[in-house]
């Protein structure tokens, strides 16, 4: 009953599934244009850490009242007040995504809308519902490094 070339249920199903996967990759990597990511950062890393030490981005590059996300390692940087510098892991809890914006004392994840603290990592409004988790971060000099 099969011919050579002919579409079965399979085929259409195997096709369905690596659009789909396809589609939901290229979701999870879109961002916005309100995105600060450090400047010469590697792309996106898999893993959300990385060498004490590591150059992050230089405080005058962190906003007051906003942040910075860097992509490898994957860390926000944020700056609730003046002098005030704290880090958090940029993989969003809900989906994996790389948060893509602060602004206003919110990091933003552009996926699916989640909100967080940029003063405690703390959820503000899901889907997520757990906050990001805090990254160890010190400045030296007129740097944030890794801690």
């Amino acid at each position: 009953m099969s011919e050579t070339g002919s579409v079965n249920r399979r085929k259409v199903l195997a096709g369905s599934g690596i659009v789909a996967v396809g589609v939901v990759a290229a979701a999870c990597s879109s961002s916005s244009e309100s995105v600060q990511v450090a400047p010469s950062e590697p792309a996106p890393g898999a893993a959300a850490t990385g060498s004490k030490g590591t150059l992050l981005a230089a405080v005058a590059d962190v906003p007051i009242g906003g942040g910075v996300v860097i992509s490898d390692p994957p860390v926000v940087v944020t700056q609730p007040k003046a002098g005030e510098i704290k880090g958090f892991t940029a993989i969003c809890p809900h989906a994996g995504c790389l948060v893509g914006a602060v602004a206003k004392d919110e990091i933003i994840c552009p996926c699916h809308g989640s909100r967080f603290s940029a003063v405690d990592g703390s959820v503000i409004a899901g889907p997520a519902e757990q906050g990001l988790a805090p990254a160890a971060v010190s400045v030296q000099g007129t740097n944030v490094v890794l801690a």
